[in-house]
């Protein structure tokens, strides 16, 4: 296999289904799902309880300002969460810090300070999550759901500004669509990727529209990433196992070798 594995971004709902479709992997939110609120902090849910993952997703919860709000508490959220999370992790595991609500910059905030403010945050969550043999990989999110760094050349340009190389990228298909990022950009930067999702138009599943994803797996692979592959989409609320098994098998058979 070209890719470390295939898998499927999913709450603890799903987490079974997505086994008995086939995954290699999945891929559980943090915020207010694999940690739960618990009076002023956080705890583990139980249902996690016994099982080791390889990569996480929904790293901060929306109501927790990163830019603006206490660094104590900012902080605080790292120091505690991180932990929890390496409970259920597999050595080296990759955190996914998209988080665009949270990391959003108030309209009057200079960019220059955003991003200076921003470099601080992930420089701790960086630095906390390697204490847990953790991995934090910074995702490039659309102009929709933030206002602080959209694309792969945007996020390798941050990191390097900032001397944070050793935090990898995340190449999402959503967010290379909507931003128009090139693959071969993709291609280029694919040996700063540190992960990547894909999925169909509208974030459904791979093979239901009419997407590139199968070029873009390409343009990583050309440029190097061996890494794990989640699909992060939307899927049926009644029977969500046969398209999660079709959209694992597409990916399977369209993975280059």
């Amino acid at each position: 296999m070209a890719f470390s594995g295939i898998g499927i971004v999913a709450g603890a709902a799903l987490t079974d289904t997505v086994h008995r479709a086939g995954a290699d992997h999945v891929e559980p939110g943090i915020a207010n799902n694999l940690v739960v609120r618990d009076g002023d902090g956080w705890r583990r849910d139980s249902v996690y309880d016994g099982q080791r993952f390889r990569s996480f997703a929904l790293f901060v919860p929306p109501d927790l300002p990163l830019l603006t709000g206490d660094a104590d508490t900012v902080d605080g959220y790292f120091g505690t969460v991180l932990p929890l999370v390496a409970q259920v992790a597999e050595p080296g595991a990759v955190i996914v810090f998209g988080s665009g609500t949270a990391r959003t910059a108030p309209p009057d905030m200079p960019d220059a300070e955003a991003r200076r403010r921003f470099a601080r945050v992930v420089r701790v969550a960086r630095d906390v999550a390697a204490e847990q043999d953790l991995r934090i990989v910074l995702e490039p999110l659309n102009r929709d759901e933030t206002n602080l760094v959209h694309t792969i050349a945007e996020a390798v340009a941050f990191l390097d500004e900032h001397d944070l190389r050793d935090v990898g990228v995340v190449a999402d298909l959503f967010h290379v669509q909507a931003e128009h990022e090139s693959f071969d950009t993709v291609r280029s930067l694919a040996d700063r990727v540190g992960h990547v999702h894909v999925s169909d138009r509208d974030r459904e599943p791979p093979g239901q529209w009419d997407w590139p994803w199968t070029a873009f797996l390409d343009a990583v692979h050309a440029g190097g990433y061996r890494g794990l592959v989640s699909i992060e989409c939307h899927w049926p609320e009644d029977d969500p196992e046969p398209q999660m098994r079709a959209a694992i098998g597409a990916v399977r058979a369209a993975a280059p070798r």
